[in-house]
């Protein structure tokens, strides 16, 4: 895997992913950023939750289960010193589907917790990482 951050302005840079994706990130005024993108950490929480994503998506649809939607919704508290890790990360799943099975859906999150998703296994050396979950039925 390869990627390049290109330097903009101030605190802005530029990432571009090695599948050809840009994105711009930027700090708080107070930062010294203009508030053009997320910050660097926010993407890092994003992309933890897009690969646990992934991962409860695809269990489920190979458990046969009729998911129609999903989201994460995501809360997480950091050190107060340097380096200001992740000491706390909460994923809240919402699955929408028809017939959903709790165990599985349940399953399907702990499988991408404890084996899948290398994003939050690693994040998990710093912080204590814990899901729940919903299920909503499709009308």
């Amino acid at each position: 895997m390869k990627a390049r951050l290109k330097w903009v302005d101030g605190v802005c840079f530029m990432g571009e992913t090695g599948s050809g994706h840009a994105v711009v990130m930027d700090g708080a005024p107070e930062g010294g950023g203009r508030n053009l993108g997320p910050r660097p950490m926010e993407l890092l929480l994003l992309g933890t939750a897009g690969c646990t994503s992934y991962d409860v998506i695809s269990i489920l649809k190979k458990s046969r289960q009729d998911v129609r939607d999903c989201w994460v919704e995501m809360e997480a508290d950091r050190a107060e010193v340097d380096p200001k890790v992740f000491t706390r990360i909460h994923f809240h799943f919402v699955v929408v589907g028809r017939g959903l099975k709790p165990e599985v859906v349940e399953r399907a999150i702990s499988l991408s917790a404890d084996k899948y998703c290398s994003a939050s296994i690693m994040l998990g050396k710093t912080a204590d990482i814990t899901h729940d979950f919903e299920i909503r039925e499709d009308a």
